[in-house]
């Protein structure tokens, strides 16, 4: 099968790129970063590799010419820096993927649609009030966060509220811009595929990590950020109290999620969770990478700030990836934990 990957030389696409390549696949790899950046030493020789930017029209026309699967990763990622972010992410993320879309539409692409998504779609995630039961809580108040009062109480009753597990079919509610722009590719995806008869798929990334992921920049994952700071001989910086919950997944295990949605039939469509179903809290990540770290690794230090745009608990269920891709996570905490602190 022929596989275009867009964004195949990113922390992700380069290694569904690897195991695609295994697995008898011939792909092609559309990214736009510069020729000197040395993620493309990352990128298998075998593939046809271009450097193009998604909103290149005649370009990514060209690349999706006798296609017959499509995996799109690439995205700008993470919460940025501050609003005026705002328009980098809504060319990268909504016209990026509006352009591709459009091209394999005048292709009369008739293959398997995949696109990257994010657990940030769903905002906070499922909650359950000992009183009112499910619930789904409001925006968390500055005032409350300047207080140190980090969960979110009942929006009915405002009494404390015990975390839940979210799965595919709850309400949506993107609160930052990333979000946002991840809904719409979903949006988008899912417009094109009930045009044009084709099966398709969203991967709800929860928190990725593992080799190759980006690090130093503003758009880097916790995990990332907390390695770089032990690298540097300081204490991680954990925001809050630490105790936010959240879905730590292996990035080869996220590509193989990838390559079952990839290969499922047609009838196999709309969004999954892609998670290890064992929640963490930040500050577990944070002591098990200084334990992974060795002696003398600066203990966490537990901060109390807070970002704007950021939830408290968002853990999933990905029972429907497991009973419908077949798709289960092999890489436990533990182990892929010690592994990524060993980077260099």
């Amino acid at each position: 099968m022929r596989v275009l990957v867009t964004g195949g030389a990113g922390f992700i696409g380069s290694h569904l790129v690897d195991q695609l390549v295994a697995g008898g696949h011939e792909v092609v790899v559309l990214d736009r970063r510069a020729e000197d950046d040395p993620a493309w030493a990352d990128v298998d020789g075998s593939a046809d590799v271009r450097r193009v930017d998604l909103t290149d029209v005649g370009a990514v026309a060209r690349a999706v010419e006798g296609v017959e699967a499509v995996s799109h990763q690439a995205a700008r990622v993470g919460l940025g820096v501050d609003f005026d972010d705002v328009v980098d992410y809504a060319t990268d993320n909504d016209l990026g993927t509006a352009v591709l879309l459009q091209a394999l539409w005048r292709a009369r692409f008739a293959g398997r649609l995949v696109v990257a998504s994010s657990m940030v779609v769903y905002g906070e995630g499922a909650y359950t009030c000992p009183t009112h039961g499910a619930v789904r809580p409001g925006v968390r108040r500055p005032e409350a966060l300047d207080a140190g009062r980090f969960e979110p109480p009942c929006p009915v009753c405002g009494e404390a509220l015990a975390p839940a597990t979210i799965d595919e079919d709850a309400p949506l509610d993107p609160r930052n811009t990333y979000a946002a722009t991840k809904l719409h590719t979903e949006h988008l995806a899912q417009t094109y595929a009930r045009e044009a008869g084709v099966g398709w798929a969203a991967l709800r990334y929860h928190n990725v990590y593992g080799p190759r992921m980006p690090r130093d920049t503003p758009y880097a994952g916790v995990a990332s950020i907390f390695r770089s700071e032990l690298a540097a001989g300081r204490a991680p910086q954990v925001t809050e109290d630490g105790g936010q919950r959240r879905d730590f997944v292996h990035v080869t295990d996220v590509a193989r999620a990838n390559v079952a949605a990839l290969e499922a039939p047609p009838e196999v469509t709309g969004p999954f969770n892609v998670a290890s179903g064992t929640p963490h809290t930040v500050l577990d990540l944070a002591h098990a990478l200084v334990d992974a770290a060795g002696p003398g690794a600066p203990a966490p230090v537990v901060t109390g700030a807070w970002r704007g745009g950021d939830v408290r608990h968002i853990t999933a269920s990905p029972a429907r990836a497991a009973t419908r891709l077949g798709f289960e996570a092999r890489v436990t905490f533990a182990e892929g934990m010690a592994g990524f602190a060993a980077e260099t």
